[in-house]
């Protein structure tokens, strides 16, 4: 007869799935003195970048934003159809993306 790694000869009973092992070792609670807090800051808006996207650029990232959410992830050979889609004017890429998102 011949056994695999996986056979083992104690019985087995089922685990339960919430049980609570109480003999584990349990890592300690920090000390409220240390002053770290549990959960992120706000950012301050006084520290954000303070530059501009091109608007052409906008319109690249818009775009594939529509493509993606409308269920056609761009293909990296793609690129040059995008850009070259960004750079005519604001309401031809308004009107790509409403035909995308299918609102009137």
């Amino acid at each position: 007869m011949t056994t695999t790694a996986f056979e083992h000869s104690a019985p087995r009973s089922p685990a339960e799935p919430c049980a609570v092992d109480e003999s584990a070792p349990t890592w300690p609670a920090p000390p409220a003195s240390q002053g770290t807090p549990t959960t992120c800051s706000p950012p301050n808006p006084a520290h954000r970048l303070t530059f501009t996207i091109d608007p052409r650029d906008q319109r690249r990232l818009d775009l594939h934003a529509a493509l993606t959410a409308a269920g056609i992830p761009p293909h990296p050979d793609d690129r040059d159809a995008i850009d070259q889609l960004s750079a005519l004017p604001a309401s031809i890429n308004a009107a790509l993306q409403r035909w995308l998102h299918h609102t009137p």
